[in-house]
């Protein structure tokens, strides 16, 4: 009598490894994004540094200073530091825009299993952060609730350039799930933005924006890419989008949209990827490092730090990034594991994930962005909304740190054993491995 059982399903693997021209666009992706992390750093230590000093008056004007006082009429009579959040954070809204599309269309979430785990990731990610942000400030009288999504977003760059000081060799599904994760997370933060943050909203202007977008869409899925048409149609975009009380950055994002991802041409990168090529390194090492100097210049001069370390805000958002943060991600990964059939791929512990998870409490960027459009750039609650997110980010960081160091050596010995190519074929073998 023969055996009827079904055979039994291999379970899926977290976390695995991915194909090899995704790994190889995934490479140049995280060496910019180290690079960018750096820059970033030392934009934030020069604001601090300036900020803190005798000639921290000076940090203060200069971010005040208002280069087109003339502009009153398009709303662009913009401060320094507001160019920096409103402007320049467009062309890092551009770029994540670009970087959706292709991991929605041709990376690897275009596959539901894989996508499933940096999506329920994500979204843990973001609601236990904001659910102990909410809990910490109800317990306190309810003061700054209108702040509660400062802690829900993760800073890619920041993170990798502590992955970076660390000298971390993490296997190549860690490193993409902090990728992927952190561009999940920056959809659903633009979406949070675009929802809850939006104060006075003027509808006529966002819909003439999309007119310079409509054209602007004409052009790239002809392949059309005229700097001379395509700059001016986003700036107008821009404008038009700024002037409706919708924050600024959302008009990056829905160009980037626009742009096609598939190649026309076999075996050619598709235009997104080679827009996102050219604008990373703008974005990386010009965008996010100005904007960091612009909004990491906190004063501690004369401010009293008992009274900062106890204040609500200050212990919700240093909650929510630490704590939070580490639970959502990592809570929701392990429930995914428990509750399906999926499990760890055999490389990975669930230390590393528990790293990992702690690396996702380093917000910045989207933190201080959100604070700004909470509380008003410059206010006293924005100032200490910006020190939480420093000491919270550097308690995170630490910890991390701690984790993953002690994991360094194995890492290191998974890396030598990917890079290998005995063959000279310039694919890494065991990347070939299960092809043979």
């Amino acid at each position: 009598m023969t055996d009827r059982t079904p055979p039994r399903r291999r379970p899926y693997r977290l976390l695995s490894r991915r194909s090899w021209p995704e790994a190889h666009f995934l490479a140049d992706v995280l060496r910019a994004e180290t690079v960018g992390g750096g820059l970033l750093l030392l934009g934030a230590v020069v604001a601090l540094l300036w900020a803190n000093s005798p000639w921290r008056s000076g940090y203060a004007a200069l971010g005040e200073w208002v280069p087109w006082s003339g502009g009153h009429g398009l709303h662009l009579d913009l401060s320094l530091a507001a160019w920096a959040a409103d402007g320049l954070l467009a062309i890092f809204f551009f770029v994540v825009g670009l970087e959706l599309k292709r991991e929605f269309i041709a990376g690897d979430l275009r596959d539901p299993r894989r996508a499933a785990l940096p999506v329920v990731a994500a979204l843990g990610g973001m609601l236990v952060p904001a659910l102990c942000y909410v809990a910490v400030t109800l317990a306190a009288g309810g003061t700054g609730l209108r702040g509660w999504a400062i802690p829900t977003a993760t800073d890619i760059a920041f993170a990798l350039a502590v992955l970076a000081v660390v000298s971390s060799h993490l296997p190549q599904g860690l490193r993409a799930f902090l990728l992927t994760l952190a561009v999940v997370d920056d959809l659903f933060a633009i979406l949070i933005i675009a929802v809850f943050y939006t104060a006075d909203f003027h509808p006529l202007p966002l819909l003439a924006a999309l007119l310079p977008i409509a054209a602007f869409a004409a052009l790239v899925q002809r392949r059309r890419t005229w700097w001379w048409a395509l700059l001016p149609l986003g700036a107008l975009a821009w404008a038009l989008v700024h002037a409706s009380g919708v924050h600024a950055t959302v008009a990056g994002v829905l160009l980037g949209f626009t742009v096609p991802v598939l190649s026309s041409r076999d075996g050619r990168p598709g235009l997104a990827e080679r827009l996102e090529h050219r604008w990373r390194p703008i974005s990386a090492g010009v965008a996010v490092p100005v904007f960091a100097f612009f909004a990491a210049g906190v004063s501690l001069v004369d401010v009293d730090l008992g009274g900062l370390l106890t204040d609500p805000v200050v212990i919700a958002v240093a909650v929510g990034l630490v704590l939070g943060k580490t639970l959502g991600v990592f809570g929701s990964t392990y429930l995914l594991a428990r509750f399906t059939r999926a499990e760890l791929d055999e490389e990975i512990t669930w230390s590393d994930l528990l790293g990992l998870a702690l690396l996702a409490g380093i917000g910045f960027t989207v933190s201080l962005l959100i604070g700004e459009l909470a509380f008003g750039a410059g206010s006293a609650a924005d100032e200490r909304v910006k020190a939480a997110v420093l000491l919270g980010s550097l308690v995170a960081a630490g910890l991390a740190t701690t984790v993953l160091v002690r994991r360094n050596r194995v890492y290191r010995r998974i890396s030598e054993r990917e890079s290998r190519d005995s063959d000279g074929d310039g694919v890494p073998d065991v990347y070939q491995e299960e092809t043979r």
